[in-house]
């Protein structure tokens, strides 16, 4: 297990004075960032082993969204490693240690060279120190398409939505797809679905469908396939 505490900034809120969604995703990410750093298998490892992790998918249950100036822990904890696959847990708690959120997330191991998937590296799972699965309702990693959806505006990736590794963070494919939301809807559950990197100048195209409390994005590229796909479910509905 690993954690670190913080305080929710000004910055990391909505116009309500709330933790946004993707701030916690943030949280989230810059927890596995700091894990990693701290036991030696951080962004100089990875560069020097020609490595690189790419998420390939999240499951995210947001009970309430911290207001500001709230303190939070934040956690996550490695439960399984195994071909190219490994499997992360995350949450968040407040001052009493109630989750406001938690999260499954599953990675893929590749070799930058070849853009192919990578075997774990002797060792990796004793450093990161594997734990138990979080005790939380796991849901399915493939998203359905909802049909009768409709197109959006084309968005072109800019250089503000790269990260380290020069192709769209998972954050800001979030981001993205968060603008296609109806008005006034509060995300209780997100699940992503990364299919494909997205580079600088590349297009990417919205699909988005709505059915009950569910909305669905999917980014495609100009040909029709999918970069990645993203099901937010209604606050209210999704639990812990």
């Amino acid at each position: 297990m690993y954690t670190f505490d913080s305080r929710i900034r000004y910055s990391e809120t909505d116009s309500e004075g709330n933790l946004t969604l993707s701030s916690l995703i943030n949280y989230f990410q810059d927890c596995s960032t700091f894990h990693s750093e701290d036991v030696g298998l951080g962004l100089d490892y990875l560069k020097e082993n020609h490595l690189v992790w790419v998420l390939s998918a999240w499951q995210i249950v947001v009970r309430r969204y911290p207001a500001l100036g709230e303190r939070v822990t934040v956690g996550t904890q490695p439960y399984d490693l195994k071909g190219f696959l490994g499997y992360r847990n995350f949450w968040m708690q407040d001052e009493k240690g109630v989750y406001t959120a938690v999260a499954n997330s599953l990675w893929s191991l590749l070799d930058t060279r070849t853009g192919r998937p990578s075997g774990i590296p002797a060792g990796m799972p004793e450093t990161y120190g594997m734990g138990e699965r979080l005790d939380m309702e796991y849901a399915p990693r493939r998203i359905a398409v909802l049909e009768g959806g409709e197109d959006r505006e084309p968005v072109i990736v800019k250089k503000h939505h790269l990260d380290t590794n020069h192709h769209v963070n998972n954050q800001q494919f979030v981001d993205i797809a968060l603008d296609f939301l109806p008005e006034g809807f509060e995300v209780g559950m997100l699940r992503v679905e990364y299919k494909k990197q997205a580079f600088l100048n590349d297009v990417l195209r919205p699909y988005v469908a709505v059915e009950g409390n569910r909305t669905v994005v999917t980014l495609k590229d100009t040909a029709d396939a999918p970069y990645m796909t993203a099901e937010f479910t209604q606050k209210g509905v999704a639990a812990l």
